[in-house]
């Protein structure tokens, strides 16, 4: 590979990430009005799709049903998407703070059988376990700071990102010019 390839291909992630920055802090700033934006972004791109698919699929000689298909659960999610974006963002929210309920009910078993085996690690796990129980409640319970906590965490990832790109384009250079 050639060290302009690698630069470019560097450089393109690291504009990625700073608009994962950009997008992170917007959804810790405006949380609720992030999520309408995104929820209307999806659901225009589900819409949008499924139609040139179904274009793809009248005009192609071969007509292949599963483009049909494909074409028709593409365009009718987008249109359930864009008329219920609420209810999207409910739905969301839910399964996230179920999922992460359900992760601290699994760590707490798990501290459980690191005390039966005299492991001093099993405190720690039962702390950590407990929190995230309660984190999923709060989750449940509040929307807007369940969207807060995902955009805290994408501006963490994306900032990582750009580190990391960085060192990586640092000893790229520095491996090239050896």
């Amino acid at each position: 590979m050639s060290e302009k390839f690698l630069k470019r291909t560097n450089w393109t992630d690291i504009v990625i990430s700073i608009l994962f920055v950009i997008l992170g802090a917007l959804l810790t700033i405006r949380p609720i009005e992030m999520m309408s934006v995104i929820s209307i972004l999806l659901g225009m791109v589900l819409f949008i799709m499924g139609f040139l698919k179904l274009v793809d699929y009248f005009t192609s000689k071969d007509k292949e049903d599963y483009l049909l298909t494909f074409a028709l659960i593409a365009a009718v999610l987008g249109v359930i998407v864009l008329s219920c974006s609420d209810v999207i963002t409910g739905i969301f929210r839910v399964i996230l703070g179920i999922w992460i309920i359900v992760s601290g009910i699994r760590n707490f078993q798990t501290s459980l059988v690191w005390k039966e085996v005299k492991s001093g690690l099993w405190t720690i796990t039962v702390l950590c376990a407990l929190l995230m129980i309660i984190a999923g409640i709060v989750v449940l319970v509040s929307s807007t700071l369940a969207i807060r906590i995902v955009g805290i965490t994408i501006v963490i990832y994306a900032v990582l990102d750009i580190i990391a790109r960085s060192i990586f384009m640092k000893k790229v250079q520095d491996y090239l010019d050896k």
